[in-house]
């Protein structure tokens, strides 16, 4: 995260020098949450809106991190216009950029679920100072802050960095592969969908023992898109667009969730079966594909709380364009 580390009051201004421009690069992570990317990418939606919005020509690039660290980073360099990823990094660049960076709308809040393979693991409680925890990105993936929120229920408001020591960061293909290595000193993995699923099929004792309905009390949203607000004033229709795209995207889901599912085996050329894709659909939570932001006012609360975000937001609208303001996010 060396960008959110070294940021400064000017430190993402190439990013924010954005002018109105035919390419619009995004970004996204590896995994199923993130379908109604692949369903844009592959049916060509943001191009579609585009045009029916006036803007011709319009091609996306999309671009594939193992975490949203790296991908904030590619965001406040310029590298990229657009990425999709958790609420933990949006927040971050909200408070550090004084509002430079706000969301578009959301894509998903499937749940998140912490793995385990070790058999002396039956709880967070149980983890122990030498029991490593994979996360996508370290402090402030939306995984490595949930187990901050959990460590402050459990142990008090003043032990939320508990199991800070505890995660290394990888991501979900790394950490999977680590799971699946009897040797490998991680035994559990805080995974998003479908690595828990892949992991429980195919490591033996791998069980989950959290979930992040359990830690938050309901849905959360960790995948969304963000941009500078800059780019967001320089291409309005751009952005338009990627609302109206997604909403395609979520709509063909639900109606055809089979197709979608060949879709993102297409795109990401993960071996999953179709059927046991669709399987882990039908497990609760798995089908929360929504615009609007759901549960991010909580996470931000615990980031204020603890120091991490200077400036507390009034309401999600704060740290949202304009563009998702008719929502009922929360």
């Amino acid at each position: 995260m060396s960008a959110l580390v070294a940021l400064g009051a000017g430190a993402w201004t190439s990013a924010a020098m954005a002018q109105a421009k035919s390419e619009v690069s995004i970004t996204r992570q590896p995994g199923i949450l993130y379908m109604p990317t692949h369903v844009i990418e592959r049916q060509k939606l943001i191009e579609k809106h585009a045009e029916r919005l006036g803007v011709s020509g319009v091609t996306t690039k999309w671009i594939t991190f193992s975490g949203g660290g790296a991908q904030t980073d590619a965001l406040l360099s310029g590298g990229v216009d657009i990425v999709n990823t958790g609420t933990g990094n949006l927040l971050l660049l909200w408070d550090r950029t004084r509002g430079g960076v706000k969301g578009i709308v959301a894509s998903s809040a499937l749940p998140l679920a912490l793995i385990t393979r070790d058999p002396k693991i039956q709880s967070i409680k149980d983890l122990g100072p030498g029991d490593k925890v994979a996360v996508p990105t370290v402090k402030v993936s939306t995984q490595a802050i949930l187990l901050q929120m959990a460590s402050a229920q459990l142990y008090g408001a003043d032990q939320w960095g508990k199991l800070d020591a505890n995660t290394v960061q990888l991501g979900h293909p790394d950490a999977a592969a680590a799971m699946s290595n009897p040797t490998h000193e991680v035994r559990s993995h805080f995974a998003a969908p479908p690595f828990q699923y892949i992991e429980m099929k195919n490591v033996p004792g791998a069980r989950i023992i959290a979930q992040s309905p359990d830690i938050i009390g309901g849905p959360l949203s960790q995948a969304q898109f963000f941009t500078t607000t800059k780019y967001a004033d320089a291409n309005p229709k751009i952005i338009q667009a990627v609302r109206d795209a997604s909403q395609e995207a979520q709509d063909f889901i639900r109606k055809d969730t089979k197709a979608a599912v060949e879709i993102y085996k297409e795109v990401t050329g993960d071996k999953t079966s179709v059927e046991d894709l669709l399987e882990w659909l039908k497990q609760p939570g798995m089908m929360e594909w929504n615009l609007q932001p759901q549960g991010t006012m909580k996470f931000a609360e615990h980031l204020h709380r603890v120091g991490t975000l200077k400036n507390m937001p009034k309401s999600w609208k704060d740290y949202y364009l304009p563009v998702a303001h008719d929502l009922s996010g929360s």
